[in-house]
């Protein structure tokens, strides 16, 4: 449990982190993780892997050459793009060389690897675990900001930006 110190204390490391991101426009996801492979130095792939409900829809595997995203391919469009900033957002905030207990589920669906490589997949499903908190607040504020700077004079963001709480620019019309 946060207390009001260490929740104002994460929200301005994660704001600052938000804020210095090089983010590409117009936004799109894999975009962003080709970016964020350039700047660590070591590729990021995205994998699509079909999972059972009882395992998370996405997943960070990182082994000694390179970073994986595990994401389920039925996810939908704006769904994948949350998913995908999520498990950006674990790297960025350098969850990927903190040491994490064996995550339930993930034998299961790896059950080929090795439990030490294993150990190193990044897919939490409880949101009460600070990695996770800190990586779901910095993944919305990406999210926020890219919203907030784009598109365009009008900042018209569709449905899109309706399902995540950003009112669409449009004019609206008088009746009568």
């Amino acid at each position: 449990m946060l207390t009001a110190r260490s929740h104002r204390r994460l929200w301005r490391k994660v704001r600052a982190l938000s804020e210095e991101l090089e983010l590409p426009y117009p936004f799109d996801a894999e975009t962003f993780l080709a970016l964020l492979a350039e700047r660590r130095g070591r590729p990021i792939e995205v994998l699509s892997v079909a999972v059972d409900a009882a395992i998370p829809c996405g997943l960070l595997m990182t082994t000694d050459h390179a970073d994986y995203i595990l994401c389920t391919p039925g996810a939908s469009a704006l769904h994948r793009q949350h998913i995908l900033v999520h498990e950006a957002a674990h790297l960025l905030c350098g969850h990927d060389r903190l040491p994490t207990p064996e995550t339930p589920g993930v034998r299961a669906l790896l059950p080929g690897l090795s439990p030490d490589l294993v150990r190193r997949v990044l897919g939490r499903t409880v949101y009460a675990e600070p990695a996770e908190q800190e990586a779901e607040l910095l993944a919305s504020l990406i999210l926020h900001r890219v919203l907030r700077e784009g598109p365009g004079p009008g900042r018209d963001h569709g449905r899109a930006g309706t399902l995540v709480g950003v009112p669409s620019r449009r004019p609206v019309r008088p009746r009568g």
